[in-house]
């Protein structure tokens, strides 16, 4: 029998290591006070009016369908064709059924065109363990119809997908021993980053077009911010069953977070550059937002302030005040000019003073807590360092000391008090990924036309040398298989049997819940599950049971509409178009959507939210209609309301009289009662 290490031994061993790792980071001064020494403000340029950037396209799709691609005018790229600089960037499926009621289309696939099958050298690179760096980038010979990195109408299906990889990760892999586990998990780990990546980009890019003036919609308010709340929802290990109802208050918080974690990381990073005798200088997206930052140092101050201390709390650099690279500094420098004010003006004006700014830094705005930093023009090392300290410390805990959060509490209470304590001081080490500031970068360095092309390029090569994915290609590579894909993809779209054939299988999956029940679903869903996905089930489709599939999608559009309007705090006609609302109820009762259970709830929450009397009609009249013991409740419930009006009261209880005991499920016992407590 084999002995069992005791689990003090591995606790110490774990610390041990931990704390190896840890000397091995930056110092970072956290004693001390802000030094009170203001520098010369740098005042950013006045913003002007955002130039259109972007544009979209639909592509009909036979079948009845439309592939709606947003490009973007990425003028961060150089190119002696000035077209080539228009980019297919994010590609949507919308499903149409054939006809041009918007209440009857459904959202498909998204593709982000830069996301790409990796090359068999990426996919090598991506199974070995503590390899942090890319391996050189996807030659892309040949056309191929890229993979969507996002199903709109079965999110569902990435959260069991993600379940069962793993559970065969944790019960038939990691037994297999420590080179199988780390591999499997190193290339599961590389894959879901890359994909992640991608979706950050591809919301970037929807936000992005959403808030550009002067832009026409490729899509509704609704549709944008479903693809936005599901986009984002992908981060979330159950992101993808959360229900549709939700999705508006998701999109509200995701951007209410961003903006308080931009607002905060900006006047952070700000003050502290000043402090520090820096310059500060958002850098902006084409719709105003400033998701990075760049700090500048004046060569003129190098020579003034040799001496002055320097606090590196948030900013994570080496002080510029004793350091000689900068003082022989032969790299990339900006001559700016201000005024007697410190305003940065045009050359040439009254009273200006020249300035020779040398780049010491990039910050991204979007990171949690802190400003996170991406580029050191000093030390390339530096934020590679710190992005691979997480995945340093996890991989050695968890592959070679077989240590995890969950199964040994003594790392678990170690790891727990040392990322609070971190994060709490600002400490730019053992932080979650920078994957999503590094893609919102790749992007703003294609859109932003502030930038010099000197300087774009030299933030552009720093920032592949960061890249810890081997998946990942660099920007050029991107934008030219962005194009090729595009183009697979509109072939894909125009052959028979392309996308029309595949929308017309999802479709025919859709088609099932209206078939079949409740117990049978459950049979198929089991039969998918044991078959790795090779078996799904389909229904034959013809017109009759197209014309139900339509209908069944407007009831669900009507019922998601009024699941929204019930949520409102207010009176519903202050804070809704009230004739949207009377037509949603009009068109739920008069086409049997009362049969469900939920109606009769909806219809007595708006009731009691409105004081329109044509809405409150329609409510009585779904209450009416419904034959559930729910609906008589409600009825029964109003008549019963002392604060009501009378018309209201009696209007319910002829409802209940009218409606004879054979027509509704239930006791009988309960209708008579029902009855008779109105006739009382």
């Amino acid at each position: 029998m084999k002995s069992v290490p005791h689990p003090t031994r591995n606790s110490f061993t774990a610390c041990f290591i931990l704390s190896f790792l840890l000397s091995l980071s930056p110092a970072l001064s956290l004693a001390g006070r802000a030094q009170s020494l203001t520098a010369d403000e740098a005042t950013a340029p006045l913003p002007q009016t955002p130039p259109e950037v972007f544009r979209f396209e639909r592509l009909p799709v036979a079948g009845g369908a439309e592939l709606v691609t947003i490009f973007g005018k990425l003028n961060g790229t150089e190119s002696d064709d000035p077209s080539d600089s228009e980019v297919p960037l994010v590609s949507v499926l919308r499903d149409t059924l054939g006809d041009s009621d918007p209440e009857n289309d459904r959202l498909r696939y998204v593709w982000m065109l830069t996301h790409t099958r990796p090359s068999l050298l990426q996919r090598s690179a991506a199974a070995i363990p503590f390899l942090y760096n890319r391996v050189g980038n996807n030659p892309g010979r040949g056309q191929r119809v890229p993979s969507p990195i996002l199903d709109l109408a079965a999110t569902d299906q990435g959260v069991w997908n993600g379940i069962f990889w793993m559970a065969i990760q944790n019960l038939l892999l990691d037994p297999q021993g420590p080179i199988v586990k780390a591999s499997t998990r190193t290339y599961r780990r590389n894959t879901s980053d890359y994909h992640k990546a991608h979706i950050m980009r591809a919301l970037a890019v929807l936000s992005v077009y959403e808030a550009q003036s002067g832009a026409r919609p490729a899509f509704t308010e609704t549709e944008a911010r479903e693809i936005q709340a599901r986009l984002g929802l992908t981060e979330k290990m159950l992101g993808g069953i959360v229900d549709d109802i939700y999705l508006q208050r998701v999109y509200q918080k995701q951007l209410s977070s961003t903006r308080d974690v931009r607002g905060h990381n900006w006047e952070l990073l700000r003050q502290r550059a000043e402090a520090e005798g820096l310059y500060f200088e958002p850098l902006e997206l084409p719709d105003g937002s400033a998701t990075h930052a760049l700090l500048w140092v004046a060569r003129q101050d190098l020579e003034t302030s040799a001496k002055r201390r320097f606090n590196a709390r948030f900013l994570n650099i080496s002080s510029p005040w004793n350091d000689t690279k900068l003082r022989n500094w032969k790299g990339y420098t900006e001559t700016r000019y201000f005024d007697a004010d410190n305003r940065q003006v045009e050359a040439g004006a009254d009273g200006t003073r020249a300035v020779e700014l040398i780049p010491l830094a990039l910050y991204g705005l979007d990171h949690p807590k802190i400003p996170i930093l991406l580029v050191d023009f000093r030390d390339s090392f530096n934020p590679k360092r710190r992005e691979a300290s997480r995945r340093l410390i996890e991989d050695i805990a968890r592959n070679i000391l077989l240590l995890s959060r969950f199964g040994d509490p003594y790392y678990f209470l170690g790891r727990a008090v040392y990322d609070f304590v971190t994060g709490r001081r600002g400490a730019d080490i053992n932080q979650p990924s920078r994957f999503r500031a590094y893609s919102q970068l790749k992007l703003l360095l294609s859109l932003n036309e502030s930038l010099a092309p000197q300087l774009r390029d030299e933030i552009s090569r720093r920032v592949e040398r960061v890249s810890l994915n081997p998946l990942e290609n660099d920007r050029d590579t991107e934008l030219r298989l962005a194009r090729a894909q595009y183009a697979a993809l509109v072939d894909y779209a125009r052959r028979p049997d392309g996308l029309p054939r595949q929308l017309e299988r999802d479709r025919r999956t859709e088609m099932t819940p209206l078939v079949h029940g409740r117990a049978d679903q459950i049979l198929f869903r089991i039969a998918n599950i044991a078959s790795l996905g090779l078996y799904t089930h389909r229904e034959k489709q013809t017109p009759q049971i197209l014309d139900r599939l339509a209908l069944e999608r407007k009831i669900d559009y009507h019922t998601r509409f009024l699941r929204e309007v019930a949520r409102t705090d207010a009176l519903i006609e202050v804070s809704w178009n009230i004739d949207e609302v009377r037509r949603s109820l009009r068109f739920l009762t008069e086409n049997g959507a009362t049969v469900d259970e939920k109606m009769p709830r909806l219809a007595a929450r708006i009731f009691a939210q409105t004081n329109d009397d044509i809405t409150r009609q329609l409510c009585l009249d779904c209450l009416r209609r419904s034959a559930s013991t729910v609906a008589r409740n409600e009825l029964l419930r109003i008549h019963n309301d002392p604060a009501l009006d009378a018309r209201w009261r009696t209007l319910s209880a002829e409802y209940l009289r009218q409606t004879r005991p054979a027509e509704r499920p239930g006791p009988a016992e309960d209708t008579k009662a029902i009855i008779t407590a109105v006739g009382q």
